[in-house]
């Protein structure tokens, strides 16, 4: 099938710290890829830098996006792009709404930005869209500030301005944070929804592998700024090969865990990746041994599965 998205060896580099270190991974249109890992592995920096978002950032490498290469273009080509082609949605909608602009108009104006539409005929296709996206009395809501919502409500406007003109790619970037879990599943159904009415491709970022179970296609483990795993859903669940993916799965509260057993943790946090050789893991990893001093390749697995470990080569 043919790509919508391919990200060949993209680097992002602040200075001597490279927050993304040479990743490449491809999206299908219609597909869910998560991108899953610990606070600091690069997943936010990864889609920011798709958006052309960074300031201050070194960007190398390619990807390209239905046949242009999102790094090469200009910053007029790019705007074009930005909520017409690939829509957003960021981590916190309580700071990423305008708090001095009712919502509705903050969906209009995405809507007159691309379109150039009427202000009368864009209010009522945001009218149109907080009743698609689920949210209670529309009409009233349009003219509320974000304060005056609560944030389940605040991340439902956020969406429906990122699909305001049917974008081909959704970069959902931790889009259920500080949710309660009713609210987020609520969230998580409209996503699935969205993407399958409008055959829209999403790249899914997030820490919690819940998330990823119920909602992606693919997965694409990080870490320290490089990808370490990468499996259809199915496979990497029930086949985890890299020991930082076993981690994360194994920390994964299980509802037959007696009361008094200790959850199973990763000891350490993620170090600064700096320009370093060999496997960052390592110094994380039960199992490394000196060839770890060396960068792994990522490398074939099994049929659709690769990884990047010396140890399951």
């Amino acid at each position: 099938m043919t790509q919508l998205l391919e990200v060949d060896d993209l680097v992002v580099s602040f200075g001597a710290l490279r927050a993304v270190d040479g990743i490449s991974f491809a999206v299908t249109p219609g597909e869910t890829l998560g991108l899953v890992g610990e606070s600091g592995c690069g997943k936010s920096t990864t889609a920011l830098a798709l958006m052309r978002l960074l300031q201050g950032a070194t960007l190398r490498g390619a990807a390209r996006f239905a046949g242009r290469d999102l790094l090469a273009l200009d910053e007029a080509a790019m705007r074009r792009v930005r909520g017409a082609e690939i829509a957003m949605i960021f981590q916190d909608p309580g700071t990423s709404l305008h708090p001095l602009i009712p919502v509705g108009e903050q969906v209009a104006e995405v809507l007159r930005a691309h379109l150039d539409i009427p202000a009368t005929e864009a209010r009522a296709r945001a009218l149109e869209l907080f009743r698609k996206v689920g949210i209670a009395a529309p009409e009233q809501r349009l003219r509320a500030y974000p304060h005056e919502l609560s944030g389940g409500m605040c991340q439902r406007v956020m969406i429906a301005a990122a699909i305001a003109c049917g974008p081909r790619l959704l970069l959902a970037d931790e889009p259920t944070t500080a949710l309660d879990v009713t609210v987020q599943a609520q969230i998580l159904d409209l996503l699935r929804s969205i993407a399958r009415d409008s055959g829209m491709a999403v790249i899914l970022i997030t820490h919690d592998l819940g998330v990823v179970a119920g909602l992606a296609d693919r997965v694409a483990v990080m870490y320290a700024g490089r990808i370490v795993e990468a499996a259809d859903t199915r496979t990497l669940f029930a086949n985890p090969a890299h020991p930082y993916t076993r981690g994360l799965l194994g920390a994964v509260p299980q509802l037959d865990r007696g009361w008094d057993e200790d959850l199973p943790t990763i000891a350490g946090s993620v170090e600064t990746a700096l320009a370093a050789k060999g496997c960052r893991f390592a110094p994380r990893c039960n199992f490394a041994y000196a060839a770890c001093a060396e960068r792994p390749p990522l490398e074939a697995v099994g049929e659709g599965h690769v990884a990047a470990c010396w140890k399951v080569r």
